[in-house]
């Protein structure tokens, strides 16, 4: 039986590393998309390969380019011979306040947030539908409750909602097409006081952070173990949307 081969976006760090640890302990090989991580890249690469060899390769592009997206689509299926499954991981958040906005903050957050994933999910369609493969888009929370200060960001994410219902539709019965929308999963890279750490704790039930490897076994299901969901967003947050 020939491996499965998933395309992942912003694959080699933070949550698109487990989601690539996930995928490759279930026996897929991986393409996986960096922009500027490349010394993350090598590593991941080398530590998987050890368990599998010739099992993972990378490709650079910037998302932003329209045209690099069909590119890196063709890249990642003739690697292997086969694509069977695209995960939109890759994503930018950072504040963008009501009265600091800019035209630049909008066409960087809705060309990574949505544009990419939009035309990256159309380049692959066609590959996607031979093998009747699958497609998962890593939405958020926000995009059903949006974030004061990320007006912009909690836009892309509803578009990105939107698409992923969208899409579910346009590639049916072929493709399935599903979301996963994790809650607090990391810490921001820029440290929060103690205080607001303890705010946020309390919005959710669970009284926890999520880890990486939640949101990976959430995409693992929806692309191994769900052959009847598609056009779904499985919101893993710890029920802080409640």
């Amino acid at each position: 039986m020939a491996i499965k081969v998933a395309l992942i976006t912003g694959g080699v760090v933070r949550i698109g590393a487990a989601i690539a640890e996930v995928l490759h302990r279930e026996g897929f090989n991986l393409v996986l998309h960096y922009l500027s991580s490349e010394r993350a890249a090598v590593a991941l690469k080398t530590r998987l390969e050890a368990e599998r060899p010739d099992s993972v390769r990378l490709v650079a592009a910037d998302l932003r380019q329209v045209s690099a997206l069909a590119r890196l689509v063709k890249e990642a299926a003739a690697v292997w011979g086969r694509l069977d499954a695209l995960v939109n991981n890759a994503s930018r958040f950072y504040p963008t306040p009501l009265e600091e906005a800019t035209e630049e903050h909008w066409e960087e957050l809705l060309d990574l947030n949505l544009k990419a994933p939009f035309f990256l999910s159309q380049a692959a369609f066609p590959e996607l539908k031979r093998r009747g493969g699958a497609i998962v888009n890593l939405i958020d929370v926000y995009a059903y409750r949006p974030r004061l200060s990320y007006p912009i960001y909690s836009v892309s994410k509803a578009g990105l909602l939107a698409l992923t219902q969208a899409l579910a539709k346009e590639m049916a019965p072929e493709v399935r097409v599903n979301g996963v929308a994790p809650g607090a999963i990391l810490w921001p890279k820029t440290p929060l006081p103690e205080a607001e750490r303890r705010a946020l704790l309390d919005t959710i039930p669970l009284r926890r952070l999520g880890q990486p490897e939640d949101i990976a076994k959430a995409v693992k299901y929806l692309l191994c173990d769900a052959p009847y969901v598609t056009g779904q967003v499985l919101a893993v947050d710890g029920g802080r949307s409640l």
